[in-house]
């Protein structure tokens, strides 16, 4: 367990760091009030977690270890919107409809209401 735990934080870390990057050149580069550094991280985190997870449905071409390194550690620190449209599309497939409309609205709806929620709480606290 704590080896895969080290595997996962070794991969959240270059993620984390990997977003922070991308988020920095690309708002510097693009002067717009709409949040491209993180619309561009979501966009080639779920990329990357399509190329991992496609990979492992090869077969042999990715250990366990390799695929939570990528997936979990890396895009997982990268974006969690990469396993957001995972799962949704694994729904799709699937034909789980309903849970497909209660994952995508649900996740923003109450995502948006946790976010406003947190600052009311900051806001009472400080």
């Amino acid at each position: 367990m704590l080896r895969t735990i080290l595997i996962v934080g070794a991969g959240g870390f270059i993620g984390s760091v990997m977003r922070y990057l991308v988020q920095y050149f690309v708002e510097k580069a693009v002067d717009y009030g709409f949040p491209w550094g993180t619309f561009v991280a979501n966009i080639v985190g779920s990329f990357i977690i399509g190329i991992v997870f496609g990979l492992a449905q090869k077969g042999n071409l990715l250990s366990a270890e390799w695929r939570i390194f990528l997936a979990v550690g890396i895009c997982g620190g990268f974006t969690t919107f990469s396993s957001f449209a995972y799962n949704n599309l694994t729904m799709l497939k699937e034909e789980a409809y309903g849970q497909l409309i209660w994952n995508i609205g649900g996740s923003i709806f109450f995502g948006m209401l946790a976010v406003y929620l947190g600052m009311i709480l900051v806001r009472a606290v400080y």
